[in-house]
């Protein structure tokens, strides 16, 4: 007896999905998203991204830092749609209206429950082959920040307690310390 054939879903089935309801496609499978992350999920997030936009500002840089929900095609295909929690876009010639054609140049995703798996695996293994230089898991339950460094193959854990560079800039840090949870 054959095995039922999976359902292959596409950017349309993203769009066409009901109010409120939030996803993310990888390789045409939809993931389901919580409706609406945590306050500890806001205020991490708001405070990285407020330091690397702060940053990129006086170094009077162009890359640009946006924050979710912002979609990316990773592959620009109608099969993979993703909304990490930050991204860093350094190429313009990929941003338009309707979110980032191809890998950001950096991605922090945080942890939530109901996102472990995601962000720990198939994420991982996606924006590593998408062509994103670097990936940060910023896991509060484990007092973890996970910094993956694609160009050169390396990876390194940090805590809240922690300063940590970004692979992108020579001299940005990241002082989670500062972050009050």
């Amino acid at each position: 007896m054959p095995l039922p054939k999976e359902s292959t879903y596409t950017v349309e089935d993203i769009y066409n999905l009901p109010d409120g309801e939030r996803a993310e496609l990888i390789d045409g499978q939809i993931y389901y998203m919580a409706p609406t992350p945590s306050f500890t999920h806001q205020l991490i997030s708001t405070e990285i991204a407020g330091n690397i936009y702060s940053y990129i500002k006086q170094h009077k840089g162009t890359c640009k830092v946006l924050a979710a929900p912002f979609a990316v095609f990773l592959n620009k295909d109608e099969y993979n749609y993703v909304e990490p929690d930050i991204l860093v876009v350094c190429d313009p010639n990929k941003l338009n209206d309707k979110g980032c054609n191809g890998a950001p140049d950096w991605v922090i995703e945080i942890v939530s429950p109901s996102s472990k798996r995601m962000d720990y695996s198939t994420k991982l293994f996606k924006y590593r082959t998408a062509g994103v230089r670097e990936y940060w898991i910023v896991d509060p339950a484990k007092d973890r920040i996970t910094v993956w460094d694609f160009e050169n193959d390396d990876s390194e854990e940090y805590s809240f307690k922690d300063k940590v560079k970004a692979g992108i800039y020579p001299d940005l840090y990241i002082d989670f310390a500062e972050i009050e949870l």
